[in-house]
């Protein structure tokens, strides 16, 4: 029953989603370090080395990094923007986690008091991943579906950093982003199918979680939002979104991972913790010389050792800030802008896009300190908010609503 689903994939290449930390991936095997060793110094890599040493003569470097490519300034950011207008990257891969969408109002996992795991208690769940283990959701389905009313995709609106990425694939710099999230705003941005791997699945299907029999996505959420059971017609067992639980294989489209990365020329890491195997050992599989640039909140995976590999790049802080101050130094943030501002005056001409709150306002964008801000008229205003504290985030942004409306 379950050949049809896993046909097409080789049997050798089964993997499933797994909570094991890479931690003891993220420096690679011996020999693989050693060969890293040996390979010359590319010239987008001399560029990068130069570039650096330049932008952080005479300026503070951050602590605990030994002054490599982690200095306060932004000389790192300012470097990887430097090549990109040169036009050395030409194939940028983009890793994304659920810090991305943090700013869509959308809460990520790890964050303490606010992440998704920080309050499961009413779910009445052994313990916080249980809610997306497979074994877990054949006995007891519905402390999941109680959460999936909330994670449905339609209640939250992409946010700059989404816009940035499909602006990576408008200038035809993007090769792929790989996504953990499950909340298709990737999709809803305009990024196009092809150049997108959800690798932690979606709610687009639905299917039986025993014989993966196919059910109709629409009438799976709307059982589940009337509080009831999606059942397989085919062996009677509970049918779910094709979202990967723990447990579960990742889809097909994963494996592209395999022809991207070593094309590669550069790597953009943002809003992941890099705990989720195997898609935080992905980050490993560029070449050596490839520059990676993490944008996020702390430091995570192998940009926490010191020295850092000599083309890594970091920028710690707000996710959102720091994308955009890429974009203005690209040049790009006016048309990351009229980009967001053209999206959604495409969906407000569209009524069956609108939910019933939607069509009882109309949205006057003005720019204001370099942000699209929403005024709905007769309805409430999105208001930017600095959120708390956070340590060993999931995604390791700040939790703030979008610069897009964000019900």
């Amino acid at each position: 029953m379950s050949e049809s689903k896993r046909s097409s994939r080789p049997t050798d290449a089964r993997i499933t989603r797994s909570s094991r930390s890479a931690e003891s991936r993220d420096s690679g095997s011996g020999h693989d370090e050693k060969a890293c060793k040996k390979q010359p110094d590319s010239p987008l890599a001399q560029d990068l080395r130069l570039m650096n040493v330049n932008a952080s003569k005479g300026k503070p470097l951050a602590q605990g990094h030994g002054g490599s490519s982690a200095n306060k300034s932004g000389g790192g950011l300012a470097s990887v923007a430097r090549l990109m207008k040169m036009g050395r990257c030409k194939n940028v891969v983009v890793v994304a986690g659920a810090g991305i969408s943090t700013a869509s109002g959308i809460p990520d996992f790890r964050t303490p008091g606010t992440g998704l795991y920080a309050n499961l208690e009413a779910y009445n769940i052994p313990y916080p991943e249980a809610i997306f283990n497979v074994d877990y959701f054949s006995n007891d389905p519905q402390p999941f579906f109680s959460l999936a009313k909330v994670l449905y995709p339609g209640s939250h609106r992409p946010n700059y950093v989404h816009y940035f990425i499909r602006m990576l694939h408008h200038k035809g710099l993007l090769l792929r982003v790989y996504t953990q999230n499950i909340d298709s705003l990737e999709k809803l941005c305009g990024i196009p199918d092809d150049k997108l791997v959800e690798a932690h699945g979606s709610f687009a299907t639905a299917s039986c979680h025993l014989c993966y029999t196919p059910y109709p996505a629409e009438d799976a959420k709307r059982l589940i939002m009337n509080g009831s059971v999606p059942t397989c017609t085919f062996c009677t067992a509970t049918v779910k979104p094709d979202v990967v639980f723990f447990g579960e294989d990742l889809p097909q489209k994963y494996f592209l991972h395999t022809q991207d990365f070593p094309k590669a020329d550069l790597l953009l890491i943002m809003g992941t913790s890099l705990q989720i195997e195997p898609f935080a050992s992905l980050v490993n599989t560029v070449r050596a010389t490839v520059p990676r640039l993490l944008l996020n909140r702390h430091a995570v995976g192998p940009f926490q050792r010191n020295p850092l590999r000599r083309a890594d790049r970091m920028e710690l802080g707000d996710l959102e800030d720091t994308v955009r101050q890429f974009a203005e130094m690209l040049g790009w943030n006016d048309d990351i802008v009229e980009l967001m501002k053209s999206q959604e005056r495409e969906r407000l001409d569209t009524p069956e896009t609108l939910n019933s709150e939607d069509k009882d306002q109309v949205v006057e964008w003005n720019q204001f300190s370099h942000q699209c801000i929403p005024t709905l008229v007769g309805g409430r205003s999105a208001k930017r908010q600095s959120g708390s504290e956070e340590s060993d985030s999931e995604t390791d942004s700040k939790c703030s609503p979008s610069s897009c409306p964000a019900k």
